[in-house]
């Protein structure tokens, strides 16, 4: 039987226990501000609360699957303070504005850069990753991303080239990131340095033997472009390698190891 003292003792160690018990820590709020931060908030912080840009579950969203009932508004000023986020993501997202009044409030802003090799993309996981409190699922991610590269470079594949087309009429050169998709598929790229038009003229006179497509999987957009014209059709037709999913694209992110993945082999 426990005497009066023993119940005392008990009861204020209960007490004790009450107040010194840490209260529950609220999930970080993060907020994307364009479809790239999109990616990289669901990869990186699916716990969290999250705030997506409306183009979230588009169809050249990488994770649309992901951003299936999460919640979503518009990267606008008053939106952003009333939501009050921990960490902002973006690539292209948001004024100067709005971000400085998003940094004196407090929130960590993630700039997703531009990568144009899988360096830049390991370096953009990683700063994302340490801003999310996320170091962890990010090394992990870049694992899933280099096992990927490794596994890629092991399918047989001969040597070829290939002119990489957009719907748009664009294609990508050296220093893109499109181009170090092209060198780990294998693939030797017949453009020219960064982003320039293709002329629809050349292709006529000068078909390459090889084309790769990307983006015209697009219902929207672009659906008049050069790289849609009769010619370049003609040109095309029974010479492309691998049309290349917008949603593969449209990020410097570590599905960019995918298209990769793709491209080779579809050679």
């Amino acid at each position: 039987m426990i005497g009066p003292k023993r119940l005392t003792v008990a009861g204020a160690g209960a007490i004790l226990l009450t107040v010194v018990a840490p209260a529950r820590a609220e999930p970080l709020r993060v907020m994307s501000l364009d479809q790239c931060g999109d990616q990289y908030a669901l990869a990186l912080a699916p716990h969290a609360h999250l705030a997506l840009s409306p183009r979230a579950d588009d169809p050249d969203s990488w994770m649309r699957e992901a951003a299936a009932g999460r919640q979503r508004i518009r990267p606008t000023l008053e939106a952003a303070v009333g939501f009050r986020p921990d960490v902002v993501l973006r690539y292209w997202g948001g004024d100067a504005r709005m971000l400085a009044r998003l940094e004196a409030g407090g929130a960590r802003i993630v700039t997703i850069e531009d990568a144009t090799d899988f360096d830049g993309v390991r370096a953009n996981i990683r700063a994302a990753a340490l801003k999310l409190d996320a170091v962890p699922r990010g090394e992990a991610l870049i694992e899933q991303m280099d096992r990927r590269l490794r596994e890629t470079a092991l399918v047989p594949s001969k040597p070829r080239s290939a002119l990489y087309l957009t719907a748009g009429g664009f294609t990508a050169g050296r220093g893109t990131l499109v181009d170090a998709v092209f060198r780990a598929a294998g693939l030797a790229n017949l453009a020219g340095p960064g982003f320039a038009p293709v002329s629809v003229e050349r292709i006529a006179l000068f078909p390459p033997a090889r084309f790769v497509l990307g983006f015209f999987d697009q219902v929207r957009g672009d659906w008049r472009g050069p790289g849609r014209h009769p010619v370049v059709r003609a040109a095309a037709k029974g010479r492309v390698t691998a049309s290349l999913p917008a949603a593969s694209l449209t990020c410097p992110a570590w599905f960019a190891a995918e298209a990769a993945a793709m491209l080779r082999a579809g050679g």
